[in-house]
């Protein structure tokens, strides 16, 4: 009998007992649930085949991760005589606190980087689905089979916390708002608790993508993206352009009609450069009530071409959302602050995940994630266009590729799937 066949390379090993199987305990999240089945069945191939489709932590001191945030890393415990590395699945981490923190890994990568033959790996102990394996290099080969074996996906599909994250509720509805982003990277999205994808990578992840490196850094972006001020103020002035045009005469507004209004406010605003800006725009003031300075002739055309670009950027997008069903026929998107609120909403649990905020103020930013969201938008389908807008505006370059593939593929699992946030919570308070 081979290693990978042996039903005794978990239930023989040392450990605490776990919970009696009949105790009502339910699965956290599918991975949990699989694993349970598996062990029940004293299935431990199938245990490993899970396993290996997980993203696995381990615990470490904040200092050893601020002292060396290149390195992860191993702090073994003693258990019944045997040294052991134990690693929790998302489902069974605990509340992020200041200390200790977490790094994420893999089956795959504990294969090639396992620190000792003597140390075992413990999967979520003193739970019911905790396991004890020995990681011999025999032991370790046999974990690269399965590793190499795991073909489910882990991104591009809808994961939620059956029990320990918000189902229903405002808190439940400002997670919903990051739901797009948490399906296409395959992440739980209602885990309010968030560890991601580990302290010191979510760390890395806003320095790298945000410019973010302390709380001061990232309670400012907060709160430019609660207001929907981390966008490009050129496109709220073009969208508002035709939001006006649509309220002043209702029904669609033709794209020729757009475009010469667009012009006209421009010249307008180059006319009267003494006039107070008024909100955001091309204009060349910095906000409401700060006087404009001079538009030169050039400036002016510039401006112009840009936003009559823009124009048919947007156009263009929308007839490709009519077609692909993120719009309704005769509907246009109104803004893209969904894109800032949206992101908000992730961006608090990933200030909590690098330690920027604590788990109270991060739940504070997702509430109020939802309620600017419910302010300005009517639905999740409005909410989802003017979302998807703004990330391809900003990334995809009319390219129709992964930017935005990957968006329209989340809009259709969380419109579609029984089980999503957006068929279950209402966007609007009854």
């Amino acid at each position: 009998m081979g290693v990978d066949d042996e039903p005794g390379a978990a239930s023989q090993a040392p450990g605490p007992g776990g919970w009696a199987h009949g105790s009502g305990w339910r699965a956290p999240a599918e991975v949990e649930r699989d694993l349970y089945t598996a062990k029940l069945r004293g299935d431990w191939p199938a245990y490993l085949d899970v396993l290996a489709r997980a993203d696995l932590y381990h615990a470490m001191s904040r200092a050893q991760a601020d002292a060396q945030p290149g390195w992860i890393h191993f702090n073994p415990v003693r258990v019944n005589g045997h040294l052991m590395l134990a690693f929790h699945t998302d489902g069974m981490l605990p509340a992020p606190v200041p200390d200790p923190v977490f790094f994420a890994t893999d089956l795959a990568d504990l294969a090639q980087d396992w620190p000792r033959d003597d140390e075992w790996l413990a999967v979520n102990p003193g739970t019911p689905v905790e396991a004890f394996f020995p990681a011999t290099a025999a032991h370790r080969q046999m974990w690269r089979r399965h590793a190499e074996r795991a073909t489910a996906p882990r991104r591009g599909r809808l994961r939620t916390l059956w029990s320990g994250g918000p189902l229903h509720g405002p808190v439940a509805h400002g997670l919903a708002c990051g739901a797009l982003l948490c399906v296409t990277n395959g992440s739980l999205w209602n885990a309010m608790g968030w560890h991601g994808t580990g302290y010191v990578r979510e760390r890395r992840r806003l320095q790298e993508w945000w410019g973010i490196t302390d709380r001061a850094g990232w309670a400012s972006a907060m709160e430019d993206l609660l207001a929907g001020e981390m966008s490009s103020s050129v496109w709220g002035f073009v969208l508002g352009v035709r939001r006006s045009l649509a309220l002043d005469f209702g029904g669609t507004v033709e794209l020729d009609h757009w475009r010469h209004a667009t012009t006209r406010v421009l010249h307008h605003r180059a006319a009267q450069p003494t006039a107070p800006a008024q909100g955001t725009g091309p204009a060349q003031g910095t906000g409401p009530g700060q006087s404009v300075r001079p538009v030169s002739e050039t400036e002016l055309r510039a401006q112009v071409a840009g936003a009559q670009r823009l124009i048919g950027r947007i156009a263009r997008y929308e007839a490709r959302f009519r077609a692909d069903g993120l719009l309704p026929e005769n509907r246009f998107v109104h803004s893209v602050a969904a894109w800032d609120y949206g992101r908000a909403s992730k961006m608090a649990r990933w200030g909590l995940g690098a330690r920027y905020c604590t788990l109270e103020e991060a739940e504070q930013a997702v509430l109020r994630a939802g309620r600017v969201s419910r302010l300005d938008y009517r639905s999740w389908e409005d909410f989802s266009a003017a979302y998807i807008l703004g990330r391809c505006l900003h990334f995809d370059e009319e390219e129709f590729g992964d930017w935005y593939g990957e968006m329209l593929a989340a809009h259709r699992i969380l419109m579609t799937d029984p089980a999503s946030p957006w068929r279950n919570i209402p966007f609007k308070q009854p």
